[in-house]
């Protein structure tokens, strides 16, 4: 948006887009307004807005502009103009009252925070505004006291770690001033639980906030009066009906106040006066929890948990470690408040601990200790027993829960944390106990259903040879009457499903197990489940289970019509594949023919046909392909160099089918796709055997790509390359492949935002080139188009694209990799003198690439993969790579940049660091160090 748009058409903009009922007319609005929001004329223009007050709608985009232009656009600004700027934000701040829109207020004072932030010459912003604001506008000023510890840690806000120290130190020299002045807000306007809600929330919101960044001391907690206000809403006993509650706004600032202080007693873990007193107070808290659960209100029942969860957390190393009286009677008093709290009524309760349980798990199994574990055991035992009565179903529950369900969900943590903590109890005590509570008289289904969840749990870590539970409840499994409520037959066979390494010890008990499976296969709802459990069987029982081939395809040819899932169905060809792969050779050829061709045939038809394709019913190829996928995926034959792969024939007679499917479909990418799944997992399967398809998959492979520009092709190439590459005679067809698949993809590549748009390309593409140096360097290196590759490569550096930016990485990787490995091979000296010349030629611009991202674009996770390439280059030459490091760090930004202002001397250790550093990950942290410098 070059030219500045008149005011009156922003405002129309900003009708159209809340009051206009036309959908198209709406995003018009939309697209205009967000493209009016990166312009340069938005500081202006939205500055009058706010100065106009013309309505609610236009203030709150103006506000949030403003917000957004100083968050992420500040650069653009003049330095003579942020003095305005602050004076216009600040007016607008003054001019707020009880009755401004909350949202406007909050983004006013995320500009003004952000602001401060990166307005380097605004010193001591901190007393201006309680000297500006602190008697006539207590709303906003606390509201900027709130989110300013909180933006300082935005990463989208480019302040470099120098400024953000800067304005840390600045923080903590104010932090009296502040904390005096939250004192005096406290005493004027907090002596009632009643009365002003709001400025009582944010004053604690406030002390939460710079408590969180360690800029206000510890050292007065113990009688700080925002503290004694906060445990005093805590302790407040709502006795009867008469008795107004705590309102929840100040429950929940009152509950986060106390959270951050423990969390930052756990790094600042010698402050015993303090830990005494919170703990103390806390653990009166359970008289009023008791009172939350009476009176159903179920916010101030969680908040009372998260403060128990968060003592816990806090002192569970001590506990765990220090086996003093004091300590162990603090163990007692917390886990049974935790424990009390994991008791109550409503799932989500219970669900708020589950983090404590897995830290105690992880400490504990660390620990090792016999004593410990003994000491443990009884929460563990409770938690379980709890966490069983959690899991149970609404009795007049009549089928079985939605996948979609919250309560599925939690019963699927409920599941993860069982598995995490059983070996406290010992899964064979956690099964027999659970199978205990099954014996009694009244035990109605729902009851039932749990205890067999919890078995589920923990029954692949019952040991195999267990001879004593086991049978007894595989025997009432394969007995249940038909009767049985659905939801217990339906966890009845998951369970079974999961006791597979138990029955692969018994196969006595195989052939009846199997009989009760494919009879439940039927059962509508129950049918999943069974494909589930036959699958893990066949996986687990393999070696004993190929007599069973013809009944296992005897059943895959009546599937479709059970009422299971296409996922059930491949699960089931997973385990016939399994069992398959443990068959003598001869008996590999048909038993996989037979079952391709259930796969094949339909496909075929599809395409001879000419039917018209419907998604996810029987007339959608990629039902057929991801069937067929999953057989090859899961094949593993194990064959000598000179013996023929039995399945080998069975690929040849496949592939003309896939061969038509490619033509067939060429411009549809979600059944390519699946189709280059599928021949990947063919391949793979007979290893280098087909050489005879090559020719006509390489060809296929280039006239599609160079019309669809699917980049499947790209890494099917590269399964081709990882095959064949090694056998010269193929090599030369296979460059030409590379050549054919390079215009194709610069073209998309150097389209307008092409890199950003297209990663897989990019994944793709430098697959397909890492597999040729790793298989064939040297006609690699020899190609003519390798200097564009490596164009294209230095380009991609800066994608912030996780799988692409490996790939990337890869590459670089492997060509400077190819120059020093395999030294006895005969092309060792041509390879070296190859990699030599790509080296001096790019080695100052791949580091200054690899530089420029890991500082500007790419995200701190991603940084492993660019120390890789760096490590290989210290490695290959360290006095040269040295060199253009610095070359690279010199031409940085430096002081005197706004807010980056990183020193020279912080450049020279960074160098320092990288250039004396042998592995990855020493690189990694220097490259950290350095992007915080400039993040």
């Amino acid at each position: 948006m070059e030219e500045k748009p008149n005011i009156e058409i922003v405002y129309m903009a900003i009708s159209a887009l809340y009051n206009n009922p036309n959908s198209t007319e709406k995003e018009r609005a939309s697209h205009w307004l967000r493209n009016f929001q990166k312009s340069v004329h938005a500081w202006t223009l939205a500055d009058e807005i706010l100065h106009h007050k013309k309505d609610l709608e236009s203030c709150y985009f103006a506000a949030q502009t403003m917000r957004s232009k100083i968050h992420y656009y500040f650069h653009e600004l003049p330095i003579e103009a942020h003095g305005s700027l602050r004076d216009s934000l600040m007016d607008h701040l003054s001019k707020i009252t009880e009755g401004t829109n909350s949202i406007i207020v909050t983004q006013l004072c995320l500009a003004l925070t952000d602001l401060i932030l990166q307005m380097c010459s605004w010193e001591h912003a901190v007393l201006d505004l309680i000297n500006r604001f602190s008697q006539s506008n207590l709303w906003p000023l606390l509201e900027i006291f709130i989110v300013l510890p909180e933006e300082i840690e935005s990463r989208s806000l480019r302040l470099g770690e120098n400024r953000r120290q800067h304005v840390m130190d600045d923080l903590r020299s104010c932090a009296p001033t502040v904390n005096n002045f939250l004192k005096h807000c406290s005493n004027m306007y907090c002596n009632n639980l009643h009365d002003n809600v709001q400025i009582t929330s944010k004053i604690i919101r406030c002390y939460a906030s710079w408590i969180s960044i360690e800029a206000i001391s510890l050292d007065d907690v113990t009688d700080h009066v925002v503290v004694t206000n906060s445990l005093m809403i805590l302790s407040y006993k709502q006795e009867n009906a008469k008795c107004l509650p705590v309102s929840n706004t100040l429950h929940d600032a009152a509950t986060n106040a106390i959270c951050t202080l423990l969390k930052r007693l756990e790094v600042n873990n010698n402050q015993q006066n303090i830990e005494s007193y919170l703990c103390n107070h806390i653990l009166e808290l359970e008289v009023p929890y008791h009172l939350s659960v009476a009176n159903e209100d179920i916010e101030k029942s969680m908040n009372y948990c998260r403060i128990f969860t968060e003592l816990g957390e806090t002192f569970l190393c001590k506990i765990i470690y220090q086996t003093t009286e004091q300590y162990q009677h603090q163990a007692i008093k917390v886990f049974d408040l935790i424990l009390m709290c994991v008791g109550h009524h409503d799932y989500e309760v219970a669900a708020i601990t589950f983090n404590l349980w897995f830290l105690l798990s992880e400490e504990l199994c660390q620990k090792n200790s016999k004593l410990l574990i003994e000491m443990f055991r009884p929460y563990i035992e409770r938690l379980v027993t709890a966490l069983c009565r959690h899991c149970q179903m609404e009795p007049d529950l009549d089928g079985l829960l939605e996948d979609m369900d919250d309560f599925k969900d939690f019963r699927g943590k409920v599941s993860e944390l069982v598995k995490d903590v059983v070996f406290i109890i010992g899964s064979a005590s956690c099964f027999r106990y659970m199978f205990m509570n099954l014996q009694g008289n009244n035990v109605t289904w729902d009851i039932t259903e749990s205890a067999l969840f919890i078995m589920q749990a923990v029954a692949k870590y019952i040991v195999p040879n267990e001879n004593e539970v086991v049978p007894k409840v595989v025997e009432a499994i394969l007995n249940i009457p038909p009767s049985t409520h659905i939801a217990v037959r339906y966890t009845s066979v998951l369970l079974v499903g999961e006791l597979c390494e138990w029955i692969e010890k018994h196969p006595s008990t195989l052939d009846p197990i199997l009989n009760f499976l494919v009879n439940c296969l039927s059962e509508p709802g129950i049918g999943p489940a069974s494909a589930t459990a036959i699958q893990n069987i066949c996986a687990a029982c393999n070696e004993h289970m190929s007599r069973h081939v013809p009944v296992m395809l005897q059943l895959l040819r009546q599937v479709d019509s059970f009422a299971i899932t296409n996922d059930a169905v491949i699960g089931l060809l997973k385990g016939v594949a399994a069992i398959i792969s443990k068959c003598d050779l001869d008996e590999v050829t048909p038993s996989l023919r037979d079952l391709c061709s259930l796969q094949v045939n339909p496909l075929s038809e599809l395409v001879d046909n000419n039917i018209a394709t419907v998604p996810k019913t029987k007339a959608d190829p990629v039902l057929w392909l991801d069937r067929l996928s999953s057989i090859f995926r899961n094949l593993v034959i194990h064959v000598d160099n000179d013996v023929i792969n039995p399945c080998k024939v069975v690929v040849l007679e496949v592939w003309p089918v896939m061969s038509k499917v490619l033509n067939k479909y060429a411009s549809e990418l979600r059944i390519m796709e699946r189709s280059c799944r599928t021949v990947r997992f063919m391949l793979r399967c007979v290893s280098q055997q087909v050489k005879e398809l090559l020719e006509s998959l390489v060809g296929q492979s280039v006239s599609i790509y160079a019309m669809y520009k699917h980049s499947c092709f790209l890494y099917l190439g590269s399964i081709l390359v990882d095959e064949y590459a090694t056998d010269p005679t193929c090599v030369q067809g296979l460059l030409d492949m590379l050549e054919a698949f390079i215009t194709p993809t610069f073209e998309l590549l150097q389209e307008k935002e092409g890199l950003r748009n297209h990663p897989e390309t990019v994944d793709d593409f430098f697959r397909l080139c890492a597999r040729f140096l790793q298989r064939s360097p040297v006609p690699f290196l020899l190609s003519l188009t390798l200097p564009l590759i490596i164009q294209c490569g230095l380009m991609c550096c800066s994608l912030d694209h996780k799988e692409a930016n490996i790939s990337v990485m890869k590459f670089f990787f492997e060509i400077i990799n190819t120059g020093k490995i395999a030294r006895s091979h005969d092309d060792f000296p041509q390879r070296k003198q190859l990699v030599n010349t790509i080296v001096l030629e790019y080695g100052q611009q791949l580091v200054d690439n690899l530089v420029q991202a890991s500082v500007f674009s790419l995200h701190p996770y991603m940084l492993s993969e660019v120390a890789d390439v760096i490590v290989e280059l210290l490695r290959y030459n360290r006095d040269l790579s040295s060199e253009w490091l610095a070359i690279t760090l010199q031409g940085l930004p430096k002081e005197g940049t706004g807010t980056i202002t990183v020193k020279q001397q912080q450049l020279t250790d960074v160098h320092a660091s990288v250039v004396k550093s042998d592995t990855s990950k020493s690189v990694t942290y220097a490259l950290k160090d350095l992007a915080r410098l400039y993040r």
